[in-house]
């Protein structure tokens, strides 16, 4: 209270890291926080499962650019490193290719040089060309743009003539290609973009920065899995006053004309607030929270038109054993890398063929699974619902064909080891996650649909109304949705001038 007014209230919907992010935020700017969540707990997508022992994060487990998380404690008057105990990971990602061969992906520049000799000895040049490219992608991409609004054609205009020299046209593939000639090298350099749910043929080559970006700054893992990163922020919103309020959905955004005043959630409970934040996806908060009589930009229609990213198909399991080969972050390459994503991507159709990305945290953090076991999740890129697959059928002869593959490569004997296991996929995505279209990761990044023509941090068609996370600018990954709450600061009225 500030004499005998009280603060101005700012509801956030949905408590991913987005929602988390921009809470803090908020509250360090003299708002008082309500953010609500759907689920039982927090988290959203960073859910975490508990099964048998084992502890499952649900969702985003690369951590990057950790500054964005440190910034936030340092907001609310703490020291991450006081709560959150971030350890570095190496490599960065084993890469297993459908032969056997394998590429340890790692920051250390002399060490990748040894590995491009090794793979593909023709392209070392090309491979520290790519690196510098990607480093100069990274200082206008990240540093300058991650951050601004763009929110009118103006900010777009200005950047275009950086976005040109840059090639920002090519897809992230067309550039990688330009520098380097092995297939498979090609495929090490390009992958990227499959983790914020971006095809690395039609993705923008803007996201060529995470290379310079990863190596900035380290691959990281917070002990006791980003679940206590989520933990962690819950405790800052609460020592700033806030609150976290779980089991309660957010069923519309209530309105003034065209202005937010709060939301009402399914239980009929209407809640006041002089702003409005969105963390549940953009596409679903347009076509579901907001009447559409006031969409004159987000209208069904066009939501319609949007390309979205792909879904995922995620199996958790425990195994009564340790697999000590295998790696804290492993991609497993497919025999096709094209034409899978073609069949994901554009023809929306589950191919027979696929490729993993295979976690085990318990390479870092042995506490996640109990002592002599190892916790993994094992991820696969698989169309959105446009697909028309119908997962209740097909979940588990899928999850059985990566079962099959894992023993027959990564860990043998794997069927009779398993001790836990739950899988998710994009019907989940949808029923539980509200992720339109089961896409995982909202709007796929294509150039047509990245900055000012994604969904703006203010939004076009509500007064009052923000949106944050991987659905809106700058896009999915954690540096993504953390840098969409750092928006905030920009387009937010202070809470003093709502006084």
């Amino acid at each position: 209270m500030q004499g005998s007014t009280p603060k101005p209230h700012a509801v956030v919907i949905g408590s991913g890291f987005g929602g988390l992010a921009a809470a803090v935020r908020l509250g360090a700017r003299g708002y008082r926080v309500t953010v609500l969540e759907k689920l039982d707990v927090p988290g959203g997508r960073a859910y975490v499962h508990r099964i048998n022992g084992f502890t499952f994060d649900a969702g985003p487990t690369v951590i990057t650019a950790p500054f964005l998380l440190e910034e936030l404690w340092t907001l609310a008057g703490r020291r991450m490193s006081d709560d959150i105990d971030m350890r570095p990971v190496t490599p960065f990602y084993r890469i297993r290719f459908h032969d056997g061969a394998v590429f340890d992906y790692t920051g250390d520049a002399a060490a990748m040089r040894k590995e491009v000799e090794r793979l593909a000895p023709g392209d070392v040049e090309g491979y520290e060309r790519f690196i510098r490219t990607s480093e100069e992608i990274f200082k206008v991409g990240f540093e300058e743009l991650a951050h601004v609004p763009f929110g009118s054609w103006w900010d777009m205009a200005k950047i275009v003539p950086d976005m040109m020299k840059l090639e920002s046209y090519r897809s992230v593939y067309n550039l990688v290609a330009k520098h380097v000639k092995d297939d498979r090298l090609r495929q090490v350099m390009s992958f990227h973009p499959l983790l914020v749910g971006g095809n690395p043929f039609s993705t923008t080559s803007i996201y060529t920065l995470i290379a310079f970006l990863e190596r900035k700054w380290g691959v990281h893992f917070p002990m006791g899995g980003t679940g206590a990163l989520v933990k962690g922020l819950v405790r800052l919103i609460e020592g700033q006053g806030g609150e976290v309020r779980c089991n309660a959905e957010v069923k519309r955004i209530l309105l003034a004309g065209r202005k937010a005043r709060g939301v009402e959630l399914a239980s009929g409970e209407t809640i006041a607030a002089d702003v409005v934040v969105s963390n549940a996806d953009s596409a679903w908060t347009y076509r579901h929270l907001v009447d559409e009589n006031v969409r004159k930009r987000w209208t069904n229609e066009r939501l319609e038109k949007q390309r979205y990213s792909m879904g995922l198909f995620v199996w958790y399991f425990g195994t009564k054993r340790k697999y000590e080969n295998v790696a804290h972050h492993t991609i497993c390459l497919g025999p096709r890398y094209e034409g899978l994503l073609d069949d994901i991507f554009q023809r929306h159709v589950l191919a027979d063929d696929f490729s993993l990305y295979l976690h085990r945290p318990t390479a870092t953090d042995p506490s996640l699974a109990p002592e002599g076991s190892d916790a993994f999740y094992v991820l696969s890129p698989v169309p959105n619902l446009s697909s028309g697959t119908n997962w209740e059928r097909e979940a588990e002869p899928y999850r059985k064909r990566i079962e099959r593959y894992l023993a027959e490569t990564l860990m043998p004997g794997l069927e009779k080891e398993i001790v836990a296991s739950r899988v998710t996929h994009p019907q989940e995505f949808q029923d539980r996650l509200l992720s339109f279209r089961g896409a995982a990761f909202g709007m796929e990044p294509v150039l047509t649909q990245s900055a000012f023509f994604r969904p703006h941090n203010e939004s076009e068609d509500v007064e009052r109304l923000y949106i944050v996370g991987a659905g809106t600018h700058p896009g999915a990954g954690l540096p993504g949705v953390l840098s969409s709450a750092r928006v905030l600061d920009r387009v937010v009225p202070d809470a003093a001038s709502l006084h």
